[in-house]
């Protein structure tokens, strides 16, 4: 290679080298401009949000069914102590029973009854069940069934947790 070809080499190097910078500027100003403008246009509701009054207006209410009666006991908070072996030391419980409005007062008077299905059943379960977050739907599960059996067919609806804390 001769001093001619590594000057014209050096030549072309150095001129790759300072780019101009206008195109990333235009580039740059030009997405801030479009991202401005299509946050306005969102914001102001005129791309994909809210219907114009007219179309609110002529759509038809629709009506509210009304909710069918319920009453809700709540249950004393529990305490259970768990065994040696858990990673944690007790579990704290707190539920209301959702319940027909006319067995109020039935299911009040078995309060005791229910809290010592729920006493007994929570210590018996095993612990890691206890600890996995997805096995919450099974417990509520088989402590509602309890509940039923001890208040009667018909009486408790549902059971609401309240509070579930393992400490």
């Amino acid at each position: 290679m001769s001093s001619a070809d590594i000057a014209l080499e050096t030549d072309v190097e150095e001129g790759s080298g300072k780019k101009s910078k206008k195109g990333l500027l235009f580039g740059l100003i030009g997405a801030l401009l479009l991202g401005g403008g299509g946050f306005y246009a969102t914001y102001a509701g005129l791309i994909g949000g809210q219907a114009a009054p007219e179309a609110e207006a002529a759509e038809p209410k629709t009506e509210v069914q009304e909710l069918p009666p319920v009453s809700f006991v709540e249950l004393d908070p529990l305490v259970v102590s768990l065994g040696p072996n858990a990673r944690n030391r007790h579990l704290r419980f707190r539920a209301s029973l959702e319940i027909e409005p006319d067995y109020e007062e039935d299911v009040i008077k078995l309060k005791p009854r229910v809290l010592d299905v729920l006493n007994a059943y929570l210590r018996a379960v095993d612990t890691a069940m206890l600890e996995d977050p997805h096995s919450l739907v099974k417990l509520r599960a088989q402590m509602l069934r309890r509940i039923q059996l001890v208040a009667g067919e018909g009486r408790v609806r549902n059971l609401l947790i309240l509070e579930f804390v393992l400490n």
